[in-house]
């Protein structure tokens, strides 16, 4: 429907109100900047929630001189509408990308804030056209068909009500109610990659498309409706250890899938190529072992599992307790055992290891416990017990 058609006060209050009616009562924290389209988020929920069912939170990401004034011209703001107020500062990576630094310190300070303050949910005031920039963005920089998901209406406790709105409708509310607003100077410095696209890229596709904005958001919408298909089939396989033998049956978009969702498991990131190359250590036959590289971390295939970074290994166990007589040492090339389940048969521990299957660089750490008189050894880590020994693993 084209935005003149539309009352802003009617369209904006209205998408608040289903958000409201569809998580029920609760305390509401509500992510303001200061900019237009937060205060304008800010104020519907007052309008609409109650002030007391909302807490308005700045974060203070200390890039600007006069970011603590800002922040409390806010928190003033909120509290003379009725409404509680919280802000807080929080410390952003210089290294790396600015922009993906802040975000993530912001996120983390909302949840913190949350946790806090016991809210059921925060409303951040992402529009439809914050969307066609994501997706745009991630196609451009070579994203997989998750990527164009984009961002969601709600994720966990995040809740972002006026994603199918326009900006222009939502600056339209804000002019109407005649809000505040404190203007941040990074939203016009081109350097930063989402200025660029939002005052560069999208006005030239506009002139080719007026209407792209929306087929972006179209196409999010599409990835989003395939993605939760697919995660449905992936997720019983998407967590460490990942069994390469159960997860090699999969069509390759399940397995890609799969390892994306285990990655996130354990907050590691990654991009299309890493999924690749992911695919292709799961995939290989080997004996033997293969590492993977993603965001400075190693993760190795052992055997048929792709084990967590710094993986231990299930037979792992802690050293028992040392009666008198016994010493813990690591392992050594050339020592024996005789392990419970060969019944006082000697091997190789070295033979043991491979046996059990344990990966090369946990078998280089792994601890034995030796009777000092003889030197027998009679646990050994990822072995256990030897024949005829009392020790029981912790």
């Amino acid at each position: 429907m084209p935005t003149t058609r539309l009352d802003p006060l009617i369209a904006v209050r209205a998408a608040v109100q289903r958000w409201r009616t569809s998580l029920g009562p609760g305390l509401f924290g509500l992510a303001c900047s200061g900019g237009a389209d937060s205060m304008a988020l800010a104020d519907a929920a007052i309008e609409v929630c109650g002030a007391t069912n909302v807490v308005v939170v700045h974060i203070d990401h200390g890039l600007r001189d006069d970011s603590a004034r800002i922040g409390a011209e806010v928190a003033a703001w909120a509290m003379s509408r009725g409404a509680a107020a919280a802000v807080r500062r929080v410390v952003v990576a210089t290294d790396g990308s600015l922009e993906a630094s802040a975000r993530a310190a912001r996120y983390a300070g909302f949840a913190a804030v949350g946790t806090e303050l016991g809210l059921s949910s925060i409303w951040i005031a992402h529009t439809l056209d914050d969307q066609a920039e994501t997706v745009l963005m991630r196609v451009v920089r070579g994203t997989g068909p998750a990527g164009l998901a984009a961002m969601v209406a709600q994720r966990g406790t995040f809740v972002r009500p006026l994603l199918d709105l326009p900006r222009q409708l939502v600056r339209a509310y804000h002019a109407a109610r005649e809000l505040p607003e404190w203007y941040d100077p990074m939203n016009a410095d081109l350097r930063i990659l989402r200025v660029k696209f939002r005052d560069q890229v999208l006005p030239a596709l506009r002139e080719i498309n007026p209407a792209v904005d929306d087929a972006l958001s179209r196409l999010s919408t599409s990835a989003r409706e395939w993605l939760d298909v697919i995660d449905e089939l992936a997720a019983p396989h998407a967590q460490f250890p990942i069994d390469c033998v159960a997860v090699r049956g999969l069509p390759r978009a399940v397995r890609k899938r799969c390892y994306a969702l285990a990655l996130e498991s354990v907050s590691l990131g990654y991009d299309a190529t890493h999924l690749d190359r992911f695919d292709d250590v799961v995939t290989r036959e080997t004996a033997g072992e293969l590492c993977l590289d993603i965001a400075g971390v190693r993760l190795t295939r052992s055997y048929d599992q792709v084990l967590p970074p710094g993986p231990r290994s299930p037979s792992a166990r802690d050293a028992p307790a040392l009666p008198p007589g016994h010493e813990l040492r690591r392992w050594r090339a050339g020592d024996r055992m005789k392990p419970a389940r060969l019944k006082g048969r000697s091997r190789k521990l070295s033979d043991l290891f491979i046996d059990a299957k344990v990966p090369r660089d946990l078998r280089a750490r792994a601890r034995v416990i030796v009777r000092v008189q003889d030197q027998e050894i009679v646990w050994a880590e990822y072995i256990g017990s030897a024949h005829g020994e009392s020790f029981q693993d912790i």
